[in-house]
């Protein structure tokens, strides 16, 4: 499966033992992560803005960028999220070509689907593969 793992899910990740940790260090191993080199930005910057943290010294997003694949997006033609800035996440999956965006933010989460890419929460995306869907 290929799977875009939005920025609030990674920063959820590194800044709490929980579901967002466990489905990054554990369950994404077997499929295919997707990003680009915008949605890679924001998480640095977010590291850096927010934690005080250079991004290129943690290890997991070392590891995250080394292992996912970075595509390239094009800019939608049109503003489908209710925050400009989500367009970006779904440009990635567009680019990348995914199965499944998983976010935890509600103006994405609201579109259910997006050209061929289901739009789920950490925990929507843990049971589905639980569920072995």
């Amino acid at each position: 499966m290929r799977v875009v793992l939005d920025t609030n899910v990674l920063i959820a990740a590194i800044a709490a033992d929980g579901l967002c940790r466990d489905l990054v260090r554990r369950r994404v191993i077997a499929h295919d992560l997707i990003t680009s080199e915008p949605l890679l930005a924001e998480l640095s910057a977010v590291l850096t803005e927010k934690f005080r943290l250079e991004a290129n010294d943690m290890p997991l997003f070392s590891a995250y960028r080394n292992r996912a694949e970075i595509v390239v997006s094009k800019p939608l033609s049109e503003r489908v999220s209710r925050d400009r800035d989500d367009d970006v996440v779904l440009a990635t999956a567009i680019a990348g070509k995914a199965d499944v965006i998983v976010s935890g933010d509600a103006n994405l989460l609201t579109l259910g689907v997006h050209t061929g890419s289901r739009l789920l929460s950490p925990r929507s995306f843990i049971e589905m593969l639980d569920r072995g869907a």
